[in-house]
């Protein structure tokens, strides 16, 4: 098993709270609101919000962790079509591989720029509708 990880870091003007509110708990309902060309739905089943859209069929987190003091989450990708390859954000990814599988660069890369993209939506919804969060 091989593990890769990634870190990222994005500089916004919102405040923490608000874009943990609604980049994390309003997840399910904000994300298809904001990008409905890339993320058809977003369900939560047991706490494990399942994103459905995009280049890939599916995708299926489990959150292992949600700080709402600190405004970390902690989540593991555990299946999808994706595994075949006013406060900064901090995003640290790691991969677990099975066996000698390989994490395409390319994949890490196209993941890079749309969580970035999504990101930057969300700033702007929140931007827009500074009374919703």
């Amino acid at each position: 098993m091989g593990v890769f990880t990634y870190e990222d870091e994005v500089t916004c003007s919102i405040p923490p709270a608000k874009m943990f509110k609604a980049a994390i708990l309003d997840s399910d309902n904000l994300i298809p609101k904001i990008m409905p060309q890339a993320i058809k739905c977003v369900e939560i089943l047991r706490r494990r919000p399942i994103h459905i859209g995009s280049k890939f069929r599916s995708m299926t987190h489990r959150v292992d962790a949600i700080d709402k003091e600190n405004f970390t989450i902690s989540y593991t990708v555990i299946d999808g079509d994706v595994l075949s390859g006013g406060c900064i954000y901090k995003k640290t990814r790691k991969y677990h591989t099975k066996d000698d599988a390989q994490v395409c660069e390319e994949h890490i890369k196209g993941g890079k720029e749309k969580g970035l993209a999504l990101f930057k939506a969300i700033e702007a919804y929140v931007s827009a509708h500074p009374d919703e969060y």
